[in-house]
């Protein structure tokens, strides 16, 4: 049946994809996210960014990624909505769809950039943390106010604010859940660079034309190269044997969240 349509005197409404890709000659750009609910994902649509990534990945005519929210903000992590009266498996198996994607993102042979508006939060968070480079709009904020909701940070969220910020920030951001602001970002090291939000995007395009301006095997061995230097830290935090959340709070958390 048709979305929309369902009913007699129901107005159509477009169902909006939630990841979607267009090219533009080397350059791959990935929008995410409905427009709603700040651009937090389900689990489907996490292991949808999975699949987009892989497979541009494999594209010997992409040079470099470019992952965008849809409308003004980045993402606010995941749809806490599935969430509400879910058993722990889906719990634990939304946050593997996560991870399966971060990890895409980082394994990625071609640089993936962070255009960030709005709010990057909880997994979209790490989703930026996951790219090559991240730049930021001045009212933009980024962080991972994730303990309130019993969310049990896990190795590899850590390991991804470790590598860019170092283990301090790591621990006042984790334990706080505080959010940077862009310039606070850039100083801690969160986020490459900041800008007036109208000039972000012409900033991000000319930093993509200059990358894929440069010979592909080369930029492809530089990402390799750093990749090879954060290994032991990727590797070390790869498995995980504790439950995502601390059940009892996350139920408590989720449904004060959700009201």
């Amino acid at each position: 049946m048709t979305a929309g349509l369902d009913r007699p005197g129901t107005p159509f409404r477009p169902v909006v994809p939630l990841v979607e890709t267009r090219t533009d000659g080397p350059v791959a750009n990935i929008t995410i996210g409905s427009g709603s609910r700040r651009n937090a994902l389900s689990g489907a649509g996490w292991s949808q960014v999975h699949d987009r990534v892989r497979e541009l990945g494999e594209s010997d005519a992409i040079r470099a990624i470019v992952i965008r929210g849809r409308g003004g903000t980045f993402c606010a992590g995941s749809d806490m909505t599935e969430w509400r009266d879910t058993e722990p498996e889906a719990v634990e198996d939304s946050f593997a769809r996560m991870e399966s994607a971060f990890r895409a993102v980082e394994e990625c042979p071609v640089p993936v950039l962070a255009e960030i508006h709005g709010v990057a939060a909880g997994a979209g968070c790490q989703l930026a943390l996951s790219c090559d480079l991240r730049f930021m709009a001045d009212s933009a904020r980024i962080g991972m106010p994730i303990a309130r909701l019993g969310i049990m940070a896990s190795p590899s969220f850590a390991a991804r604010m470790v590598a860019v910020a170092g283990p301090s920030a790591a621990r006042e951001l984790l334990y706080t859940g505080r959010l940077l602001d862009a310039e606070a970002a850039v100083a801690a090291g969160l986020a490459d660079r900041h800008l007036p939000g109208p000039e972000l995007a012409t900033f991000t395009e000319r930093t993509l034309a200059r990358i894929a301006e440069q010979p592909p095997a080369a930029v492809r061995a530089a990402k390799r190269a750093v990749g090879a230097a954060l290994a032991p830290i990727r590797e070390a935090t790869r498995s995980n044997d504790r439950p995502a959340v601390s059940l009892d709070d996350f139920r408590l958390g989720i449904s004060a969240f959700l009201g």
